[in-house]
């Protein structure tokens, strides 16, 4: 919502979307969600900016190899930084812009998008974490007028976590009305 709250535009979009497909006669469901692609991209684009562990559960080499020109011993344990990953520019075009058109088409097909793991320590939990939020930021848009306090971008920056969170450093606020429907 902080995103959306910061880009209007796309908040306007996504609405559109939903209410092509439900119109403003039932409240959105689970079995919508897949159908909204435009707001898949908005969470992949939002994943991709701030996933939910930064940095991954760790990862042991099985064999002597080379990673980016370096030596890895055999039994070295590797972590791995998704953040860094989801902002390296030689991947992505301006990283660090929240833009969701970049996954429209299967545009960013092949690029390394690992919010939830990757390999066997992936999480398992990763397909239904993505329907909850689909499902919850849909109906959030669906039911209710967002803006930000006082007309003031929401704060993005981000505090200090753990090696395995990122919270924000200022709480999320934001004005909301019920819709009518």
């Amino acid at each position: 919502m902080s995103l959306l709250l910061n880009h209007p535009e796309v908040l306007k979009k996504a609405r559109a979307e939903i209410e092509a497909s439900v119109g403003k006669s039932r409240l959105v469901t689970a079995e919508d969600v897949p159908g909204f692609t435009y707001l898949r991209c908005i969470i992949n684009e939002t994943l991709r900016l701030y996933p939910p562990v930064p940095l991954l559960l760790p990862h042991q080499s099985t064999a002597d190899s080379k990673v980016g020109g370096y030596h890895v011993p055999k039994d070295t344990m590797i972590m791995v930084n998704a953040y860094a990953v989801h902002r390296d520019p030689t991947m992505w075009e301006n990283p660090d812009e929240f833009r969701p058109e970049r996954f429209e088409d299967g545009k960013a097909e092949g690029l390394l998008l690992i919010p939830f793991g990757m390999g066997r320590r992936k999480c398992p939990g990763e397909a239904m974490a993505l329907r909850v939020v689909g499902l919850i930021l849909a109906a959030l848009i669906q039911c209710f007028d967002w803006d930000q306090v006082d007309g003031v971008q929401v704060d993005m920056t981000e505090g200090l976590g753990t090696s395995f969170s990122a919270p924000k450093a200022v709480p999320f606020e934001a004005i909301c009305k019920p819709r009518e429907l």
